[in-house]
């Protein structure tokens, strides 16, 4: 019997309602399919129901990979590795659909390392990731709010974010001691062109280094009092990181990038 190892922090889905919802979710016929973490497969055999052309899974322990290939034999290509030690958009010719029930310990590293590493061209149609509850409260944060932060601007430069639907632990063996959620992302059409991503995550980093600070400090460390930025982003210093919302940002990241270039 497999036993899901904590230091991988792996739960189980195995809710058969809330597995069969998840692959309904969008059409995944004749479709390209990555899975990240399949665990013991109880996702993966759904999806295969509904027939994709071609399926690839990531799992990083070896126990779990040894027992999927037993299981679904030639079905899926079994990728034994760290996903973050993967580089996604050299597995396929055609976007992908991914989903996944990211482990809980490095879910937002895993998704940080996908927006960060995004091109012009998206490697993928949409990403269907189960998250914490309060992590996925955090990525769809609108600003004015509480849980408004690094981890909301970021995930939102490029995509699209909607929340499916809150899982209870009942849904997952063992039973974690907290919520889930699943969140279904697009890619954006229309986004504000930042050269460099780091500059993004290292503005979002000084702003929100000191949350319930005033937005004067980090404004002036990064752009020296520029008169010129304010003026034109129309930003009060006198706000706090979480009053500003997400298209100052990003704006906020461009500037930047043009007084240091």
């Amino acid at each position: 019997m497999i036993k899901a190892k904590k230091s991988l922090g792996q739960n189980f889905l195995i809710d058969k309602n809330i597995l069969e919802k998840i692959t309904s979710i969008t059409d995944i016929e004749n479709k390209t399919i990555l899975e990240i973490g399949p665990g013991t497969g109880n996702l993966t055999s759904h999806i295969l129901k509904k027939k994709p052309k071609k399926m690839i899974v990531i799992e990083k322990d070896n126990e779990l990979a040894a027992n999927l290939e037993n299981k679904f034999k030639n079905q899926v290509t079994i990728i034994n590795n760290d996903v973050l030690k993967v580089d996604e958009t050299k597995l396929f010719k055609d976007k992908v659909i991914v989903f996944g029930n990211l482990p809980y310990n490095v879910s937002t590293e895993i998704l940080s390392k996908w927006i960060i590493n995004l091109k012009e061209h998206f490697w993928f149609e949409c990403l269907i990731l189960m998250f914490q509850k309060e992590v996925a409260d955090r990525i769809i944060a609108e600003f004015n709010t509480s849980n408004y932060g690094r981890l909301s601007i970021i995930c939102n430069w490029k995509l699209n974010i909607k929340k499916i639907i809150d899982i209870k632990p009942s849904a997952f063996f063992p039973k974690p001691k907290i919520d889930s959620s699943l969140l279904i992302f697009y890619p954006k059409k229309k986004f504000v062109k930042i050269k460099d991503p780091y500059n993004l995550e290292k503005i979002t980093r000084i702003f929100f280094n000191q949350r319930r600070k005033m937005l004067k400090k980090p404004f002036n460390q990064l752009f020296n009092g520029d008169q010129r930025v304010l003026d034109k982003l129309k930003i009060d210093l006198t706000l706090r990181p979480q009053n500003i919302n997400l298209d100052t940002y990003y704006k906020l990241a461009f500037e930047y990038e043009n007084l240091n270039s």
